[in-house]
């Protein structure tokens, strides 16, 4: 019998149950018809963050950042990169805390960039400061439980 995941789309929000082992199949999404892993982050606004923490099955990562944050776009395409590499393993997702101030509020981001890594609609690590796209494929790694070769551990 297979395992079954929900993923939620990053183009339309849309909550996406598919099979666990066709997640590198390039799945797409049933309702708007684009691909649920795009190989980038999903843009999460004030008013889709709550849907993408609490029903995707997969681990979201999500970048807690803002344009004038010199570091945040330093560390941004090391985040691009590794969503290319870990997805679709883990879900990747960036909070413009500028123009989504509560969700940054609720989780206290009093720095950014802030990663914050969901499992269960639960925050289960949390890392501040940019980092490269090697500490960060080590960080989630360890933080996700994530194999060497970025599989699921």
């Amino acid at each position: 019998m297979s395992t079954h995941m929900h993923v939620v789309c990053g183009n339309c929000d849309s909550v996406v149950r598919l099979p666990a082992g066709r997640l590198t199949e390039a799945p797409r999404c049933p309702k708007c018809h684009e691909p649920l892993f795009a190989g980038k982050p999903v843009t999460l606004t004030a008013a889709n963050f709550d849907k993408h923490v609490t029903r995707n099955d997969l681990p979201l990562v999500v970048d807690f950042w803002a344009p004038w944050c010199g570091p945040c776009r330093t560390m941004a395409p090391f985040f691009e990169q590794t969503a290319r590499a870990l997805e679709p393993r883990l879900r990747f997702a960036k909070l413009d805390t500028d123009a989504a101030p509560a969700p940054a509020a609720r989780y206290q981001i009093r720095s950014i960039p802030t990663l914050i890594v969901f499992r269960g609609g639960r925050e289960i690590a949390r890392e501040s400061g940019a980092m490269d796209a090697g500490r960060l494929t080590r960080w989630l790694q360890s933080a996700a439980g994530l194999a060497t070769d970025g599989r699921a551990a």
